[in-house]
């Protein structure tokens, strides 16, 4: 069986949903803190199973007849790496023959701050002996389109990313790319860097504007502005510091990649920005 951790968020739910159109609901195993919010997979015949990173008593369980796991990082950034070993350590407690993790482009290299921890639970996944794949996802684009409301409203995109390029793809294409991987021994010990087609600030800015019909903007900032808008938005300030180590480093062509591991996984173009836009639009209640 094949173990997703995190499904009730949006990777590791598109995961699963991936794996459904492959193999059989009863060869997946859906992990998450709360089985209450993936009831619905159970209903379709996945089974549900408790996995809590902060709670080991809770992965013995859930690790039961499971051969291949992927490790979904967790979102708490400055937690993520004990978070991470608690899975690995259960993982090879249990003999799973596969764990497969998502990673950060160029993880190895990568000077940002989200990086380090990411690199972290490369080296403890390596150290644990397990066979595996590292996934090193690039930027999501749902990382704009699903936070639109606020540019169409003052007209304009903000940030501190300069004229750097995004090689950014949408969470459902890296979560394809994932089920190809799990379902086929032929990826173990590969690292893939997933990237997707590049565009910068003021290109994104553009694609929207051409989709809802008026000019949409990009304002570049000095990083200290930017944090300074950000944490007025309600963003908290440590977080708000990591967004804006981001955009720095996409300014340095950190988030560029001209990887063509993603298509490659997939078989199949990569899904345009414009349809990305649109269906960011779609969620988003301001035209």
């Amino acid at each position: 069986m094949i173990l997703v951790t995190g499904t009730s968020g949006h990777l590791g739910r598109l995961v699963v949903d991936a794996l459904l159109d492959r193999i059989s609901p009863s060869e997946i195993v859906a992990g998450a803190r709360s089985i209450a919010n993936v009831s619905d997979l159970a209903e379709r015949g996945v089974h549900v199973r408790t996995v809590d990173y902060d709670r080991p008593d809770t992965l013995g369980a859930a690790f039961d007849g499971v051969d291949t796991v992927l490790l979904v990082s967790s979102s708490e950034v400055g937690r993520r790496a004990a978070q991470h070993q608690t899975v690995i350590d259960a993982a090879r407690a249990a003999g799973v023959s596969h764990l497969a993790y998502t990673s950060i482009l160029r993880a190895d290299t990568s000077p940002m701050l989200l990086a380090a921890e990411h690199l972290a639970t490369e080296r403890a996944i390596e150290a644990s002996g397990l066979a595996h794949t590292f996934l090193r996802n690039g930027w999501y684009i749902e990382n704009y389109t699903a936070n639109l409301a606020p540019a169409l409203e003052h007209g304009t995109l903000v940030g501190s990313a300069g004229t750097g390029r995004i090689a950014a793809a949408t969470r459902s294409d890296y979560a394809a790319a994932a089920a190809q991987v799990l379902t086929s021994a032929a990826h173990e010990r590969a690292v893939y860097e997933l990237a997707g087609n590049p565009f910068t600030m003021y290109e994104l800015a553009a694609a929207v504007s051409a989709e809802v019909g008026r000019s949409i903007g990009y304002t570049d900032l000095a990083p200290a502005d930017y944090r300074a808008v950000l944490v007025q938005a309600g963003v908290p300030e440590g977080f708000a510091d990591v967004l804006v180590d981001a955009d720095v480093n996409v300014a340095r062509g950190q988030l560029d990649a001209p990887s063509t591991d993603l298509a490659s996984l997939l078989g199949r173009p990569l899904t345009p920005l414009p349809d990305a836009i649109r269906a960011g639009l779609a969620a988003t209640a301001v035209r």
